[in-house]
């Protein structure tokens, strides 16, 4: 008898490892997933909470029964907002620790610095922010917004009517692949609408920027030539001076609108909110949504982060990112169940057309080919007590479009990964 469990084992351990997975990752009852964010320097005040909700979400799927009848074991590593770092982390995690997928990154650089070590250990990466399009990985499936998802429709929003009817255009973000990608869409979308070079100011400023004070002068001063709208893309703790300044030079709403893309009731837990009232942000969630999908999601993450004690549980706030990584996780699992493997390219080949119920109150869906979901818009403003409320949102989930019809040539690219 111990001599066939031996080569049982054995015969598992090869079959495992012709898998990509060593016999350690996938012990008998347990299997490894790789968390990637930062959580210390300037994105640790975006990214931390994604590293928690993920760690929730593998709590609430091991409470079930785990995937496949295998408690998750997460391996959490700190990127430390050091973007060469997460292409070394992301190689530990698939090649060392043996993971069966990764969830993590939110800048693009970050993501494009561990794009090249996925595709070349054949890894997973389940990615949960909005971000600038113009790339698909086989190895990559796209959970937040593509730019018509979030960018195009804000912008829309805010020529039309009922958003104030802007005239000219502030573009302001954080000096990196995102903003200057989203930003070069915006403007030849704007172009496309009839808007001149003129009314458009196209401003950057480096990560940890904290000295706002003549970038605010400045918009003041350009809005005088007309009804003007601010784009900003600012990243990481830059956003917390930024809108302080706001504040401090009076700078309302009213007078010249600010939408933001990476900016949410996290981000806002650091700021008196009560000049801010009636700036904008785009999403696809937003935490004041009211459905019986969001209800339970909030409830299960107050109770998470109050039986952990994390930092700010007294006042458990849930954003657009941490649902793109709660939905991102559930697929995942639902796909390994459906191929009943953990190998990655079956998982890849079962992730088209997975659907979630999720607490946006939509029913999302992975794209059967571009490895991007299906998702609602909303756009929302600020409240004083740093919630949002929906002034605009979309009657049901938008495909994406990984390449912007606004960038020449993208016409001639395939809507899904080329396989390599």
């Amino acid at each position: 008898m111990q001599r066939r469990s031996f080569l049982q084992r054995a015969a598992l351990s090869v079959a495992l490892s012709c898998a990509g997975f060593s016999a350690g990752a996938l012990a008998a009852d347990t299997v490894k997933v790789g968390v990637l964010h930062s959580l210390s320097g300037t994105m640790a005040i975006s990214e931390t909470v994604l590293k928690d909700v993920a760690l929730m979400t593998f709590d609430e799927i091991n409470a079930s029964g785990g995937v496949m009848g295998k408690k998750i074991e997460a391996v959490v590593v700190d990127p430390a907002s050091n973007w060469p770092l997460f292409a070394e982390k992301a190689r530990q995690l698939i090649t060392q620790d043996k993971v069966a997928a990764v969830f993590g990154c939110w800048t693009s650089v970050s993501r494009k610095s561990v794009l090249p070590v996925f595709e070349e250990t054949n890894g997973l990466l389940y990615y949960p922010v909005q971000y600038e399009g113009e790339e698909l990985s086989k190895n990559v499936f796209y959970t937040g917004a593509a730019p018509n998802q979030q960018a195009i429709p804000a912008v829309e929003y805010l020529m039309s009517k009922e958003g104030g009817g802007a005239k000219r255009w502030v573009l302001l973000g954080t000096d990196y692949v995102y903003p200057r990608t989203t930003n070069k869409i915006l403007r030849a979308f704007l172009k496309s609408k009839g808007v001149d070079d003129k009314d458009i100011d196209e401003k950057y400023t480096p990560f940890g920027h904290s000295d706002y004070q003549t970038i605010v002068a400045d918009i003041k001063k350009f809005a005088g030539g007309g009804k003007t709208a601010v784009v900003s893309t600012i990243n990481g703790d830059s956003n917390v001076p930024f809108y302080k300044e706001l504040g401090n030079q009076g700078l309302k709403a009213t007078d010249v609108p600010v939408v933001a893309f990476s900016v949410g009731e996290e981000e806002l837990r650091g700021v008196d909110t009560k000049p801010l009232v009636g700036h904008l942000a785009a999403w696809n969630y937003f935490m004041s949504l009211k459905n019986p999908e969001n209800d339970a999601f909030k409830k299960k993450w107050a109770a998470y982060a109050q039986a952990k004690k994390l930092p700010g549980a007294d006042k458990p706030l849930t954003n657009d990112p941490m649902e793109a990584t709660y939905i991102g996780i559930h697929m995942w699992k639902q796909a390994v169940e459906k191929v009943k493997s953990f190998d990655p390219d079956k998982v890849i080949a079962a992730m088209g057309g997975q659907s979630f119920k999720a607490p946006d109150g939509f029913t999302v869906k992975m794209d059967e080919k571009n490895h991007h979901l299906h998702k609602p818009v909303f756009i929302g403003e600020v409240k004083a007590d740093g919630q949002f409320n929906v002034v605009w949102k979309t009657k049901g989930p938008i495909k994406a479009q990984p390449w912007s019809p606004f960038i020449a040539g993208n016409d001639q690219k395939k809507d899904e990964p080329e396989k390599k």
